[in-house]
């Protein structure tokens, strides 16, 4: 080494003979100990060969073979140890193999500090200790093998050496050039991947061979273990992205079993009921027994497998999908005529009228509604689920046909819980407080009546007041009342004003109901009926025979509105008229006579009214606000985003509105060509399937 100049070869020479004292040493092979003279000998020998002018300046070359050197090192010594061991031996043998690599490298960077110092940060090369880590990497692959069969293995339920797997994945991370970025990409993603294999395996034998409660049982168990695994030996962020894994690798397959089954009971349940309906000759469309007893049927199979996952993981929104999807069928209907929504709205009209053909007790009528509620909060079409409702709730308010006001706020209250807000069912909550306010004010009136006996009629008589704008709009009647109805409109009118100097009461005769006490030959019959059929039967206690032109000029009543009281009251079931001549039609020329022979079994007997609603009428009217919503979102998606394509606002439109209903693409463009042409929206020149928002 005394020469003016180091020559590389014996430079190298000089330098591979310490280095390998060195790897004696580090691995307790050397006797003699890597001491300070070895050091020093080896360092100066490195910094000489540096710094010595051109041609002999061997820096490039010491930088390449430092990482030779460390490569070799690890390809023909560590490698081999590592492959001859299986698992955990070899995670084992990865651990020491690492402590050691890492004080290599450090004494190794310390002997080659020159080239730290000066010339790698001159050439922007990667440093020496990053060098280092960059050649032990190549095991970091088998060691994530090894490390991910060893967690399989805990899963089939042996014993591991957590503390080795723990030491094991900090080393990987370690290793790594960001400590999070490494784990992410050297073990996160690798665990999801080979967790994923691992739970799909095991979901196609469970599926084949368990019942889905000792499969979800399994499940469980499962989904504990892994975060079980996260808690001992990951990173915590890994524990939401692996249990998602896990779900969706265990719960997909067991979801579309589960669908297919119900589906199924669903399709044979709604078939026997159209079958049953076939065979009932007496079946005309209506709700009856057979759609009575196919609401009952899917209530208690919804209850049922609701149950069955509750204690397991039904909060899974994968089973919730699949419950919600089961009842497709019965959803999108005809069932025997009806829309689903139809028959789930009149079977629970059945629960709350006072007349319905299922008698339960509070607590067992309470708990099947609360079953309604759960199975509506399914339907994507729930906004006609609540007009089918609205429908069947007015003539129980209005017409004292509800069994319990109660019960009516609770099931509303259960609805606004389920359906996740008040936009819904608002309307129908305020038009039971209207009823509330009605029975609150009973008594008031009462007291206003005997306070003030000259205003008093000497009827019984309640009045239910609406708020304008809740309720559906009525034809007003222009009915010229009897002197007795017009003295009960006066005085609750002098009772109204003293609650409220601020509203103005508009009358709907047509909405009342009277009950008239009938004298007829056989017996007093009491008839229910209609202000207007009241306002008509009353004229004959002074005539036995009117003609036409007589009741209308007295009722003044429009023609059709005449026709159709007189009507119900001369044909159907209950002729308490005759009419003269007796045909089917009713013209100017007829004349009418009470019909004092008028026999019947019962004491009291309702004369119907005219159908509130139609079907077709309801699904127009749900449309039609599906209108108004859908522009409504588009306006606010569009006035935010500026700019979307189709695809995107359909996308955003399903979000905002899935809540009520699911818009289509088809009835989407017909709204957004509307907005077009009301300068709200425009297209892109180039892309028609781009919209831009006009400010």
């Amino acid at each position: 080494m005394r020469h003016s100049f180091i020559e590389w070869d014996e430079g190298w020479n000089f330098i591979q003979r310490r280095m390998n004292k060195l790897n004696r040493v580090i691995e307790g092979l050397s006797e003699t100990p890597f001491d300070a003279e070895d050091f020093m000998m080896l360092y100066t020998t490195i910094y000489n060969m540096c710094t010595q002018p051109p041609p002999h300046d061997y820096c490039q070359q010491l930088y390449d073979k430092y990482k030779e050197t460390i490569e070799q090192h690890i390809t023909l010594k560590r490698l081999p140890s590592l492959t001859e061991k299986h698992e955990e031996f070899m995670l084992q043998e990865f651990v020491k193999s690492w402590e050691r690599h890492k004080v290599r490298v450090r004494r190794m960077s310390h002997c080659f500090f020159f080239l730290a110092r000066h010339f790698i940060p001159s050439r922007s090369l990667t440093n020496l200790e990053e060098v280092g880590l960059n050649c032990f990497r190549e095991l970091n692959l088998r060691a994530r093998v090894a490390a991910f069969s060893l967690i399989d293995r805990e899963r089939e339920g042996e014993r591991i050496d957590r503390g080795l797997l723990k030491n094991v994945m900090g080393i990987i991370v370690e290793i790594g050039t960001e400590k999070m970025d490494a784990y992410k990409e050297d073990i996160e993603a690798h665990l999801l991947k080979s967790s994923g294999e691992y739970y799909s395996r095991k979901a196609l034998s469970w599926i084949a061979e368990e019942s889905y409660m000792d499969y979800m049982v399994k499940a469980e168990l499962c989904l504990r273990r892994e975060r079980n695994i996260v808690s001992h030996y990951l990173h915590s962020s890994s524990e939401k992205k692996l249990v998602e894994k896990v779900e969706h690798e265990l719960f997909e397959p067991l979801a579309n079993a589960f669908k297919q089954k119900v589906s199924l009971e669903v399709k044979a349940l709604v078939q026997q009921a159209k079958d049953d309906a076939s065979s009932n000759q007496d079946f005309n469309g209506a709700y009856g027994m057979q759609e009575h007893v196919l609401v009952r049927n899917l209530l208690e199979l919804h209850t049922k497998y609701l149950a069955f996952f509750s204690d397991c993981l039904i909060k899974n929104y994968i089973f919730h999908r699949a419950l919600r999807d089961s009842f497709d069928l019965f959803w999108n209907g005809p069932v025997a005529g009806s829309l689903g929504a139809e028959l789930l709205a009149a079977f629970c009209d059945t629960l709350l009228k006072n007349d319905g053909n299922e008698k339960l007790s509070d607590e067992a009528a309470e708990d099947t509604l609360e079953k309604v509620a759960k199975l509506v909060s399914y339907m994507s079409s729930k906004d006609l689920f609540i007009e089918f409702y609205k429908k069947r709730l007015i003539p129980r308010l209005l017409f004292d046909r509800s069994s319990n006001l109660e019960r009516e706020k609770s099931f509303v209250t259960n609805l606004k819980q389920k359906l996740g807000g008040t936009f819904l069912t608002s309307r129908i909550d305020k038009m039971v407080e209207d009823m509330t306010w009605t029975q609150d004010n009973k008594t008031s009136f009462l007291e206003y009546l005997h306070s003030n006996p000259n205003v008093n009629p000497g009827l019984d008589f309640t009045v239910t007041v609406l708020t304008t704008g809740l309720w559906p709009s009525y034809k007003p009647f222009n009915l010229n009342l009897p002197a007795e109805m017009k003295t009960c409109v006066e005085a609750f009118e002098g009772f109204y004003e003293t609650k409220t100097k601020c509203r103005k009461l508009n009358w709907i005769n047509s909405l009342g109901t009277c009950y008239i006490n009938s004298n007829f030959e056989s017996k007093t019959i009491e008839l229910v009926v209609s202000s207007c059929q009241a306002a008509l039967l009353l004229l004959f206690s002074d005539a036995d025979r009117l003609s036409y032109s007589e009741i209308f000029t007295q009722l003044n009543l429009d023609h059709d509105d005449l026709v159709q009281t007189l009507y119900s009251l001369s044909y159907g079931k209950y002729k308490i008229l005759l009419k003269e001549p007796n045909t089917k039609n009713i013209s100017p020329n007829d004349s009418f006579e009470f019909n004092s022979k008028f026999t019947g079994r019962m004491k009291r007997i309702k004369i119907p009214h005219l159908p509130l609603y139609e079907t077709k009428e309801v699904i127009k009217e749900v449309e039609k606000d599906r209108r108004y919503a859908i522009d409504a979102a588009i306006t606010r998606i569009m006035k935010k985003q500026k700019v979307l394509d189709l695809q995107q606002l359909f996308v955003e439109c399903v979000e905002k509105l899935g809540h009520i209903f699911k818009p289509d693409i088809k009835t989407l463009k017909q709204r957004i060509e509307n907005l077009i042409d009301r300068d709200y929206l425009e297209r892109d020149k180039e892309n028609h399937n781009i919209f831009k928002y006009l400010v």
